[in-house]
């Protein structure tokens, strides 16, 4: 069985986005950049067909904290330039959201969070309702040692020839994209963990947890896979 079989026998494309944001606070803070990348299968097991990156313009009276300008290089000045308008992008993700997608994303829940309140205010939120979701994240806690960002997993897998980790939304969601083929090269059991989150248990689970998504204590020497705890 080719690599992605399993996931394309259920699914019609995987969806993987990224999002850069005003601050953390998906409540209130918002979206300045979104991106994604769609992969659907192929003879070979699959293959990009679609990549999607915007600016997105601010709400009246909102602006870039500094320490977020200097994170990710996007302006006031670039969302008043180029951002599109929310609505636009509210329109693209019902194209890209339709059909049968799994959605994925390297901590999935913080940008999950954030898809959800951008719907909710400009949008249509019931576009994630039914979707299934993958955190790999989670996924690399499960075979890695600390520590897991999305640059480590870069490095780890022996990408940092062809990928970065800018905290752009279009360079790291490309990252995941080869992140994610890096995992599933290296064991293929990524959907047993569709629908399934890992949390510090230091901190607790989300105090906003996603309705679909089953939450687990995640530690950092798993002595078995997430799935199987």
């Amino acid at each position: 069985m080719s690599h992605f079989a399993t996931l394309f026998e259920k699914y019609d494309r995987l969806v993987l986005f990224d999002t850069e944001t005003t601050g953390l606070d998906f409540a209130r803070d918002e979206i300045i950049e979104f991106a994604a990348v769609v992969v659907c299968p192929s003879p070979t097991g699959c293959v990009v067909t679609e990549e999607y990156d915007q600016l997105i313009a601010l709400s009246p009276g909102s602006f870039v904290p500094p320490q977020i300008e200097q994170l990710t290089g996007i302006t006031n000045a670039d969302l008043a330039q180029k951002g599109i308008p929310k609505s636009r992008l509210a329109e693209d993700l019902s194209r890209m959201l339709a059909g049968n997608p799994l959605l994925l994303a390297y901590n999935a829940h913080f940008d999950l969070s954030f898809l959800f309140y951008f719907l909710l205010r400009h949008g249509d939120p019931t576009l994630l309702k039914g979707k299934d979701k993958l955190d790999l994240l989670t996924v690399y806690k499960d075979r890695h040692s600390y520590p897991h960002k999305l640059c480590n997993a870069i490095a780890v897998y022996g990408l940092q020839d062809q990928v970065v980790n800018s905290h752009r939304a279009v360079d790291d969601v490309i990252a995941t994209v080869a992140v994610m083929k890096a995992m599933e090269s290296e064991r293929p059991d990524l959907q047993n963990y569709v629908n399934l989150f890992g949390y510090n248990p230091k901190y607790g689970p989300p105090r906003k947890p996603i309705r679909s998504v089953t939450y687990k204590p995640q530690y950092f020497d798993p002595p078995q896979p997430l799935y199987l705890t």
